[in-house]
């Protein structure tokens, strides 16, 4: 039997620990890595090329959205289940938007989650039975409108969207720089872009902003003014 290989991106070392001792209960699934952020999860992907990649949104240094679509630009191969805590539309929006298989919520019960690697490996969509009910009972016109950050989130790129979540976290361009190996000048220049783009004029505008599209939580910036 051919086991499906799963990587475990959740910034909660509690979290990636309980799923992995879950999955290791099933004979066709194995887990071949954890990362702790976005950035690692799309640098062990590249390295590892796992079939699928089981990852939280709300993560540290890259945030699971951006990863999604980082990741499948270097490895398309790879499936991309995302996992949750948040069930609002616009977050499953956003997610398949970006090219996620899938979107659990992380009370799902085991049995789900297993049934969804399983799906999404095939090539298949799966979704918690909650957001897939939901789901059936809007039309089409009903879901774009749920999905008003999308629009707007869609027209950044991929550099402007890292930016965004620094930003969002507090850090100083000289940190946003040498995070992103970028000079400190092409930093505030994405800064600029991301105000013009997004009709926002100041840092917490940005950061209520990264909150609102679910590029962080609310949690990890405390110094909104």
């Amino acid at each position: 039997m051919k086991q499906i290989t799963v990587l475990l991106a959740d910034d909660h070392t509690i979290v990636r620990e309980g799923f992995r001792k879950m999955l290791e209960l099933e004979a066709d699934i194995q887990v071949v890595g954890e990362a702790q952020d976005g950035r690692q999860a799309v640098a062990m992907v590249i390295k590892l090329r796992p079939d699928v990649l089981l990852m939280d949104i709300a993560m540290p240094r890259l945030n699971g959205l951006e990863a999604t679509r980082q990741v499948l630009k270097a490895v398309p191969t790879t499936k991309v289940l995302i996992l949750s805590a948040h069930n609002e539309d616009a977050y499953v929006q956003t997610a398949t938007d970006s090219g996620a298989m899938g979107f659990l919520l992380k009370q799902t019960s085991a049995q789900d989650v297993c049934r969804a690697i399983r799906e999404v490996q095939k090539g298949k969509t799966f979704f918690s039975p909650s957001i897939a009910k939901r789901a059936q009972e809007r039309n089409s016109k009903s879901l774009d409108r749920s999905g008003s950050s999308k629009a707007r989130n869609g027209n950044l790129s991929s550099r402007e969207a890292e930016v965004l979540q620094l930003i969002a976290e507090g850090k100083a361009n000289k940190e946003t720089a040498a995070e992103l190996g970028i000079s400190i000048k092409t930093v505030e220049k994405h800064r600029e872009h991301l105000m013009d783009k997004l009709n926002i004029h100041d840092t917490a505008g940005l950061t209520r902003y990264a909150i609102s599209a679910g590029i962080i939580e609310s949690s990890v910036q405390v110094t909104i003014i």
